[in-house]
């Protein structure tokens, strides 16, 4: 597959609301699999549509434990709970981490790339990166959320 650019701030595509996937075809699966390829090469456990310059519903997950990969198509919080505060970093944000509160628990209604609907359920660092990439979904920066910034080695990177 390739590995694409990611997109940085000040893009204003990472600010934007984007457009529910209806078509469901070759593109979209060769699609994922260069959001994978990308990611993996940015060593990110995620990346949304739009931090490649697509504006869609579209995000992969994948922190690296036995959930493998994620693809959350035309994704929908549909229950949360909980509160989590901790480190995020954005890949187009490079070098910039800052303290975010999340929730510790959420319910996912989705899309796999065959258009087929799913729930998922995710808690701790799992919940985390699934929230960080809706919030891309819907040009929200994780920027708008942090509570305070990390100093340079503060945290392990």
């Amino acid at each position: 597959m390739a590995v694409l650019n990611i997109v940085e701030y000040p893009n204003s595509i990472l600010e934007q609301q984007c457009e529910k996937v209806t078509s469901f075809d070759r593109s979209l699966i060769k699609l994922l699999n260069n959001m994978y390829d990308t990611m993996i090469s940015a060593d990110g456990v995620g990346l949304a549509a739009p931090q490649i310059g697509i504006s869609k519903q579209i995000a992969i997950v994948d922190i690296g434990d036995q959930s493998g990969t994620i693809e959350l198509i035309n994704p929908v919080i549909i229950e949360k709970r909980g509160e989590q505060v901790g480190p995020e970093g954005c890949l187009s944000f490079p070098g910039l981490f800052g303290e975010v509160s999340r929730a510790d628990y959420i319910k996912v209604r989705a899309q796999n790339r065959n258009g087929k609907t799913y729930i998922i359920e995710a808690d701790d660092f799992l919940s985390r990166a699934i929230q960080h990439e809706i919030d891309h979904l819907h040009g929200t920066l994780f920027t708008s959320k942090v509570t305070r910034y990390y100093e340079e080695g503060e945290i392990e990177g």
